[in-house]
Formats: C-alpha cells, sequence, structure tokens
C-alpha cells in the first residue's frame, strides 16, 4: 500500500521513490527515476523529469517544470509557473541529452512565481528568488534576488522576512530573534 497521495489523474512511472506523506495533485506526471521525499506538496500540472531528486518537505506550486539534471534539498518552495532548464544553448534540431547540466537548489531556498532559472546555476541555502526573476549566475546563501537579469538587492533569514545589518554587520530577523552575521560578502547565521 501505498504511504503517498497520488490523485486519479496523476502518472507515476517505474522505477521512482516517493516518501512517505508526499501528495501528488491532478495532472502531474513523475517520470522515470525520480526520488521524492516525505511530505513534498507537488501541485497541478507538474512534470518532473527523469533522473530529478526532490529533498523532503518540498512545496512545488501549479504548473511547474522540474527538467532532468535539478536537485532540490530539504524545505524548497517552487513557486506557481516557475521554470529550470536544463540546456544552455537548446535547438530543436540537435539532440544533447547528453548534455544536460545539473542545477542544486539547496535547503530552505524559494523560487518564486514565473521565475526562471537557468541551468548550471545553483541556488544558496534559504536564498530567496522573487517573482518573475531570471537567474543567470550562482546565488549566495541567504540572498534575495529579483528583477532580468536577476540583481541582489539584500539578504534574507531562514523565516523569509528581510535582513538589516547594523554597523558590526549583525541582523536579527524580527520573528524568529536569530542572529545573522555578514563577513566577507556571505551571511551566516549565528548560533544562539
Amino acid at each position: 500500500m501505498n504511504q503517498y497521495f497520488l490523485h486519479e489523474s496523476s502518472f507515476i512511472d517505474e522505477n521512482c521513490e516517493v516518501g512517505e506523506g508526499t501528495k501528488i495533485w491532478h495532472f502531474s506526471h513523475i517520470m522515470s527515476g525520480c526520488k521524492i521525499g516525505r511530505n513534498c506538496n507537488i501541485g497541478q500540472n507538474v512534470v518532473v523529469s527523469p533522473g530529478v531528486v526532490l529533498g523532503n518537505n518540498v512545496k512545488v506550486q501549479n504548473n511547474v517544470s522540474i527538467y532532468t539534471g535539478v536537485i532540490c534539498e530539504d524545505d524548497v518552495f517552487l513557486g506557481p509557473s516557475m521554470v529550470f532548464t536544463n540546456i544552455t544553448n537548446p535547438r530543436s534540431a540537435v539532440i544533447r541529452r547528453d548534455q544536460y547540466e545539473k542545477t542544486i537548489v539547496r535547503r530552505g531556498a524559494t523560487i518564486g512565481a514565473n521565475a526562471t532559472i537557468v541551468c548550471g546555476n545553483n541556488i544558496g541555502e534559504f536564498a530567496f528568488i522573487g517573482a518573475g526573476s531570471v537567474i543567470t549566475k550562482e546565488v549566495p546563501a541567504y540572498a534575495l534576488l529579483v528583477g532580468n537579469p536577476a540583481k541582489q538587492i539584500g539578504w534574507m533569514s531562514e523565516y523569509g522576512h528581510r535582513l538589516h545589518f547594523n554597523e558590526e554587520n549583525i541582523a536579527i530577523c524580527s520573528e524568529s530573534k536569530e542572529k545573522y552575521l555578514l563577513e566577507n560578502g556571505n551571511v551566516r547565521k549565528l548560533a544562539s
């Protein structure tokens, strides 16, 4: 007996792993060789291509395409209609299936609605990609990026709040009260 929910209009191909508590909603297709963790939510009209890996508690909103080469770690949020690519120079008449590029979305990252992630550009832990943004370069942990092409405009906490650093390069999340340090252009959470 399955330990996950699969809507009757959706399909899971052979050789897939789907974790306990995961829900796969209307008109979605999970293709061969995928690994989907526990307690994920796969929205309506989602395509998960062969070999994709989703960690635990990944939320995939409606109309998302996750192509071969993508790995999403635990607690990732993929907003409605966002898309990944997996070839940087696609041509219909040229077969490049052996040239798929890898993209890793690190733990806790959020990618907003209608954003595009150009393949080969990894997204750092707890990064936040604004709606409609186009990612064309690596994204640091905790970074807030918006626009086309996306530019970094700040930093975000693990709770999804904007961080404001003082003269000592310390920021305190308004909701969680966790402390963060900005050092050498990178942010890290400080021990409590």
